[in-house]
């Protein structure tokens, strides 16, 4: 008799773990197919010129002892400084401290541990993220400005919206409409390219869920008496979150380990493949059809479990079955929000950071760029993200993240002009100076942002559809079509991995993670 195979579809962090616990956990044979020639999705990391830079923040983090103790087992953990309180991800049979997770790929790919810093520039000074009581806020804003700030938000807590329909009125309920409009709205209306009143309140109950004033100013006096704490801070709003691991090699190196793991195990990655039609034979979806994008040569694959982490809006049109008009309707109304980042290799910032003792280079890893005269809208600072990301520590390599759609002119420009808009938007607003920047690059990457638009208020009619389908696992974040970070995408991947082990043909509780409080909270362990 035949090995059972999942085909799984995308080798990201949801398709990737997937794979591993099938190994692990089952003698199912998991096949994993890439559409690129690289490993980690929206987790990978790029090099140029041995800069390295992921494709966003990557925080290692999770209030899911279940994740952190599968990240420590995939790479060791440095050894923690002095003084710093227990670092244990426990489950129900062990513990691991420290580097105790086993032997890595190289000596040098170890997880280290960062202290976050992440500030919010409006008005060319720096605020403190989540904003802080600190005198310099005060001063940065003006007496009048926060006075309207404090009125603004004790109306909001008198009087708040119901119901909360849309994005703005959920901001307003939580911060007051000042504040709201002083440092969310113009950030968020660049990410989304749309109005926050147009966004459904669904995007702020999956990012920000229970994260509101009261919150930041407890955390603020909470971290003056109590200090940095345990790392895996189950008691704080994920948003407030000051510390996580991070690996020495960027994000995509997690994922390259794995890619290894599950290969060394027996299992398949194959590359340059794309999915052309999923054939499915009443509830059960019975082969994929492929093509090899070097040669144009297709191939049918077989298997009894399925995983797709793919766009659902692709997943739908490519099935090869009657889909019901209302499913194929709400998938192709689906919005997606694209990306660029252009990151630039600098000699020194312009900018002066008081809180780091007047030099160039600032401490954050990166910054919200609240500023409404430039179309940047977050910055990363790699030199931050540890000694590994930058060739030569005596530069400063940044990456400037552009959000767009692939329809607007920016995205069909050449690197060029993207590295030169770069230089002038961060000379306009005062960070470098553009005769400092010496080098560049560009990545493009589609599909980054699943919306919280367009058809997705019928969301629920596509996912009944797609939950008959017996076999088939949508998980991650655009397979599930859910902002989740990457800890979320692997633990949807886990619980349907738990699922298959188990014979229980269900599918619910994998979309309730990120969506329960016991998954991120973890509770029960």
């Amino acid at each position: 008799m035949s090995q059972k195979k999942a085909i799984i579809i995308g080798a990201g962090p949801a398709g990737l773990t997937a794979a591993f616990e099938l190994i692990e956990r089952s003698d199912i044979h998991p096949v994993v197919l890439e559409k690129s020639d690289v490993i980690g999705g929206l987790s990978r990391t790029m090099d140029y010129k041995g800069n390295k830079f992921d494709i966003g923040p990557h925080r290692f983090f999770s209030k899911s002892d279940r994740v952190m103790d599968w990240w420590a087992k995939m790479i060791p953990i440095e050894q923690l400084p002095d003084g710093f309180h227990e670092i244990s991800y426990q489950n129900k049979k062990r513990t691991i401290k420290g580097n105790e997770s086993g032997p890595p790929s190289s000596t040098d790919n170890i997880m280290i541990l960062l202290q976050r810093k992440t500030r919010i520039y409006y008005l060319r000074s720096f605020f403190d993220y989540p904003i802080s009581l600190k005198v310099q806020t005060f001063a940065n804003l003006g007496l009048t400005k926060t006075m309207k700030i404090g009125f603004s938000y004790l109306k909001a807590a008198a009087f708040p919206i119901k119901p909360e329909e849309n994005l703005e009125q959920f901001m307003t309920n939580r911060f007051g409409k000042e504040l709201y409009r002083t440092f969310f709205k113009d950030y968020t209306e660049k990410v989304w390219g749309i109005e926050c009143h147009k966004i459904s309140a669904s995007w702020g109950a999956q990012r920000i869920k229970g994260l509101n004033v009261f919150k930041v100013l407890g955390h603020a006096v909470k971290k003056v008496f109590q200090g940095a704490g345990d790392l895996r801070q189950k008691g704080t709003e994920t948003s407030l979150v000051e510390q996580f691991l991070y690996p020495k090699n960027g994000t995509g190196s997690m994922w390259t380990e794995t890619a290894r793991k599950v290969k060394e195990a027996g299992g398949e990655i194959q590359m340059n493949l794309e999915v052309e039609k999923v054939k499915i034979e009443g509830n059960r979806v019975v082969s994929v059809l492929v093509r090899d994008q070097a040669t144009g040569e297709t191939r049918n694959l077989e298997g009894e479990w399925f995983f797709s982490t793919m766009p659902i809006k692709e997943l739908i049109n490519k099935i090869d079955g009657d889909v019901p008009a209302n499913v194929l309707e709400i998938a192709n109304g689906l919005v997606y929000r694209d990306f660029i980042e252009v990151c630039l290799l600098c000699t020194k910032m312009k900018v002066k950071d008081v809180e780091a003792g007047g030099r160039s280079l600032i401490l954050d890893n990166w910054i919200y760029i609240q500023e409404n005269d430039v179309l940047v809208g977050r910055m990363q600072i790699y030199n931050n993200w540890g000694p590994n990301m930058v060739a030569d520590p005596k530069n400063v390599w940044l990456g400037l993240e552009y959000f767009c759609n692939e329809t607007d002119p920016i995205w069909t420009w050449e690197d060029s002009k993207l590295i030169e808009l770069g230089g002038d938007e961060l000379q306009k607003i005062g960070i470098v100076d553009k005769a400092d920047v010496t080098d560049g690059t560009v990545v493009r990457m589609p599909k980054t942002y699943p919306g919280y638009f367009g058809t997705y208020e019928r969301f629920d009619e596509l996912r009944a559809y797609i939950d008959k389908i017996e076999n088939l696992f949508l998980i991650g974040r655009n397979g599930m079509h859910k902002y989740n970070n990457q800890d979320h995408s692997m633990l949807a991947a886990m619980t349907a991995v738990d699922n298959i082990v188990a014979g229980v043909m269900t599918k619910e509780n994998v979309w309730d993670v990120n969506t329960e409080q016991e998954y991120h909270e973890e509770k029960s362990t």
